[in-house]
C-alpha cells in the first residue's frame, strides 16, 4: 500500500475505511457527543418517545408485551438514529457493508460448515410438535422480544470476543513492528471494535435470513395443513391471504431464525478456520490503519 502523502489524505483515507476516529477533529467531535449531559438528553427524550408509543401499542393491540417490545425498539433506534449520525457510526456501518458483500467468499464456507448441522438440529425442532405450539401461541410482542433477547445475546458475545481479537491484532501488528506509538487506546479501539462487530453482524443476519427464508419454503411444501392444525390444536391462521403461508409458519420461522443468528454469532468467533481467514483479512487491514495512523501522528 502506497502510504497517504499528507495529512488530509490520511484523513481522507481513514473515513474511506470505516475509521472516523482515527481522525483527530471527528474524534473530538464524538467524544463531546458521548459526554454524560449529552447521553442523558438522549436518554430522555428516547423514554419521551417510548413510552407513549409503548402505551399506544399496548392499548391498541390489548398486549402488555406488544406494548413492551415496541417501546424496547424505538427507544433502540432512537439510540441508533443518535449514534448513527453524531458518533460517526454511519460511516463505519457503511464501510462494513461494503465489506461484508466484498468478502461473501468467506461467508459461504462458513455457511457450509455450520448450517448443515445446524440446519439437522433446528429442522428436528422444526418437525416438533412442541415447538410449534410455544411459537405458534407466542403474541407479536413477545416474538419480537424473543428476537431481541436473541440479538442481545449475539452481540454481547461478539463484543466481548471481538475486543479480545483487536487487542490481539493490535500486540501482534502495532508493537511488533511500529513501536508503542502504533499502539490504539479509547475511542480509536472502540472504532476498531465496531468496525468488526458490525462487519460479523452484517454476516449473521445474512446467515439468519438464509435460514428463515429456507423454513418458509420448506414448511410451505412440505408440512401438511392438516397435521400442523392438530399440532397447534386449532386452524391456522392466513392474514396475507397467501397460501400455505400461514401466520404460525412464519412465527416458527422467525423464531428458529432468530436461535440460528446466534448459533452463527457464537460459531464465527469459535471456529478456527473461520477465525484464521477472517482476522488474517482483518490482520491486513489493522496493518494498514495503524501504519498510516502512526504517519498522520507524525505529521501533526
Amino acid at each position: 500500500m502506497t502510504q497517504p502523502g499528507t495529512r488530509a489524505e490520511a484523513e481522507a483515507w481513514f473515513l474511506a475505511h470505516g475509521l472516523p476516529y482515527f481522525v483527530d477533529d471527528l474524534r473530538e467531535h464524538v467524544r463531546r457527543r458521548l459526554a454524560t449531559g449529552r447521553l442523558l438528553v438522549v436518554v430522555v427524550v428516547g423514554m419521551l418517545i417510548a413510552v407513549p408509543a409503548g402505551i399506544g401499542a399496548g392499548w391498541w393491540t390489548g398486549q402488555v408485551s406488544a406494548g413492551i417490545s415496541v417501546g424496547a425498539t424505538v427507544l433502540l433506534l432512537v439510540a441508533a438514529l443518535y449514534a448513527g449520525r453524531a458518533l460517526q457510526v454511519r460511516r463505519i456501518a457503511t464501510w462494513a457493508l461494503r465489506h461484508t458483500f466484498a468478502s461473501l467468499e468467506l461467508l459461504f464456507p462458513l455457511a457450509t460448515r455450520a448450517l448443515p448441522m445446524l440446519l439437522l438440529f433446528v429442522t428436528f425442532l422444526f418437525i416438533n410438535t412442541e415447538v410449534w405450539m410455544v411459537a405458534s401461541a407466542l403474541d407479536g410482542g413477545t416474538l419480537w422480544g424473543a428476537v431481541l433477547l436473541f440479538a442481545a445475546m449475539a452481540l454481547g458475545f461478539l463484543v466481548v470476543r471481538l475486543i479480545e481479537e483487536v487487542d490481539r491484532l493490535d500486540d501482534q501488528v502495532g508493537r511488533a513492528e511500529l513501536g508503542d506509538e502504533a499502539d490504539v487506546v479509547g475511542l480509536q479501539r472502540a472504532n476498531l471494535v465496531l468496525v468488526l462487530l458490525i462487519t460479523q453482524a452484517f454476516q449473521v443476519l445474512l446467515l439468519a435470513l438464509a435460514v428463515f427464508a429456507f423454513f418458509i419454503v420448506f414448511g410451505a411444501v412440505a408440512m401438511d395443513e392438516g397435521v400442523l392444525e392438530k399440532w397447534i390444536e386449532g386452524p391456522l391462521t392466513y392474514p396475507w391471504g397467501i397460501r400455505p403461508i400461514s401466520l404460525e409458519l412464519v412465527q416458527v420461522s422467525v423464531f428458529l431464525a432468530a436461535f440460528s443468528g446466534l448459533y452463527f454469532a457464537v460459531f464465527a468467533v469459535t471456529d478456527e478456520t473461520y477465525r484464521r481467514e477472517f482476522f488474517a483479512d482483518v490482520l491486513g487491514e489493522l496493518e494498514q490503519a495503524l501504519r498510516v495512523r502512526v504517519g498522520y501522528l507524525r505529521r501533526t
